[in-house]
């Protein structure tokens, strides 16, 4: 994909949403569950959609909520739901949607006392506290698109395990909330918004003070606080606004917020890539702005609007690439935390190969399994993972003590972790990154898309070892041929192909009528060239052979 032309500048005025507009047709819309692109569809982090488009409308929140509800009746869950919304636009009809309807079902609901915003890692660890304390167990919704454009809307279901709902999980709600849709809404209970908010059934508390009160749990706060390490801010607008200054407050850091603005057009953003506002904290474009800065703090750091994932600026190396700052992070966790040697590394089956030769280094355990931060949670949630993480700058960990944090992906602690990286070596992660390349050798890291339909998809989802004919790739031999994960023996949705110094992965996209191609070669920029046209080859004469 190319960079578009006002990649990285100030957003236009043309480039701009109109909320009003947006708000309205989330009112007005009904979705017609006869088009698939209607219909309620859990991808890898719940249900997103654009009211304008018909695919984030009242409808599909209404359904999935009394859907959820009534899945909360059939699992005998009786404990609390937390419910949080990110800064989004849509956001906010679609929390108080959810209210109605959740209230209107008797269940016990919490919020953050003043209405206002949530992070998803915080919902995990309220979930995660509470089931600790308590019998009856709670579980969570969280009202978010993630980094999506400001146009969009978005909704995920955390059981009581805190993360991200398996497959099993979200295919009932799903269908569940279709069938709703289908009947007119019929059998769905709603409530006033007066009644709703006026309930017994719901709480209000102080959510910033209980999360920050325990980051030293999980982050050595005095270290970063002794050190006077300068870190500079940037939320992006997003959910985690408030919880930075009562983070600086509670722990004496030395910290500044770059950018308080919260606007639910993300007006402020700088373009992405591809010319359009996203608030992706590992874009180089989104993150102009913090970039610009990096020669003003010790450690800057940036975060998505739900703040699941992580960005991390450093003045020796500007924003680091979210694979070699996991690499970083795992190195210095598995080397300063007194873990059980038995708890392995996680990352998913596109994330880079130096994590595999970090693990080797330190000699703990690796598991490598799909793409999608669900298939941490239960070794986050036992231990038996001391770090799950993402090559979308998503990942999380377990406390000092070695318990259980949380079991989704908690950008605040990733962001602290690099101040602590530094406050303890005396290194920022980039000097780090560059030591560990020395000695384990630079990877070459890449991405494309390529336009796929349904059919094309499909075929791309079946593919074995048995759909490779070719016995090298780019000049090595051919390893292995993985359409299963290694780490769960789960399927990939595709097909992973690796040599001694390099590997790519082909799989279709969950959301999109596209097709991906994630490469690295550990020899050099040319060699991964050659590996993704070759990719691109198998990819193709896999189609060819479906006769498509």
């Amino acid at each position: 994909m190319s960079v578009h032309s006002h990649a990285g500048q100030p957003a236009r005025p043309q480039d701009r949403i109109n909320i009003g507009r947006l708000v309205s047709e989330y009112y007005t819309k009904q979705p017609d569950v006869q088009l698939v692109e209607q219909q309620v569809s859990f991808g890898t982090s719940g249900h997103r959609g654009n009211a304008l488009k018909t695919s984030f409308n009242e409808g599909h929140i209404v359904a999935i909520c009394q859907a959820v509800a009534e899945y909360r009746t059939a699992q005998n869950l009786t404990g609390p739901l937390f419910l949080g919304k990110d800064t989004h636009a849509l956001s906010e009809p679609a929390f108080i949607s959810a209210l109605s309807v959740l209230i209107a079902n008797d269940i016990p609901v919490v919020i953050q006392q003043d209405e206002g915003f949530t992070p998803t890692p915080v919902i995990s660890r309220l979930i995660i506290s509470h089931n600790k304390q308590q019998a009856s167990q709670a579980d969570g919704l969280i009202i978010t698109p993630s980094h999506n454009p400001p146009t969009d809307g978005g909704i995920k279901y955390n059981p009581p395990h805190g993360g991200p709902a398996e497959g099993a999980i979200t295919k009932q709600i799903e269908q569940r909330a279709n069938e709703l849709l289908a009947n007119g809404l019929s059998d769905v209970k709603q409530v006033s918004l007066e009644h709703a908010m006026s309930s017994p059934l719901l709480q209000r508390q102080d959510f910033i003070q209980i999360y920050v009160d325990q980051l030293d749990q999980v982050i050595d706060m005095q270290a970063i606080a002794k050190a006077g390490i300068k870190i500079g801010v940037d939320p992006l607008g997003g959910a985690g606004i408030g919880y930075w200054p009562v983070i600086a407050k509670t722990y004496g850091l030395d910290l500044e917020i770059v950018n308080d603005v919260v606007d639910a057009s993300f007006a402020f953003m700088p373009l992405d890539k591809d010319g359009k506002i996203r608030m992706d904290c590992s874009s180089p474009y989104a993150m102009t702005g913090l970039i610009a800065m990096k020669d003003k703090f010790d450690v800057a750091v940036g975060n998505d609007p739900d703040f699941d994932r992580h960005g991390i600026v450093t003045p020796s190396g500007g924003l680091m690439n979210p694979n070699h700052y996991l690499a970083v992070a795992i190195h210095y966790l598995m080397s300063n935390r007194d873990w059980p040697t038995s708890a392995k590394i996680g990352k998913t089956l596109v994330s880079s190969s130096l994590i595999d030769r970090v693990a080797t280094l330190i000699d703990r355990p690796l598991s490598e399994v799909p793409v999608g931060f669900k298939w941490f949670v239960d070794g986050l949630h036992d231990s038996s993972y001391a770090f799950g993480g993402e090559e979308s700058a998503g990942a999380s960990f377990i406390a000092r003590d070695g318990s259980c944090w949380t079991t989704d992906k908690d950008g605040f602690i990733m962001a602290l972790l690099a101040a602590e990286i530094l406050a303890v070596t005396g290194k920022d992660p980039h000097q780090h990154y560059l030591a560990l390349v020395e000695q384990l050798g630079a990877p070459f890291y890449g991405r494309v898309e390529a336009v796929a339909n349904l059919q094309q998809k499909q075929v791309l989802t079946s593919l074995s070892a048995d759909s490779v004919s070719a016995d090298d790739l780019a000049g090595e031999k051919i390893e292995r041929i993985l359409s299963h994960a290694p780490g769960n023996d789960a399927a990939i949705g595709g097909i992973k192909v690796v040599t001694a110094n390099g590997w790519f992965a082909a799989r279709p996209s969950g959301t999109e009528e596209i097709y991906k191609i994630y490469a690295e070669s550990f020899v050099s920029q040319d060699h991964l060239a050659s590996i993704i046209t070759e990719a691109q080859q198998i990819v193709s004469a896999a189609f060819e052979q479906a006769g498509l």
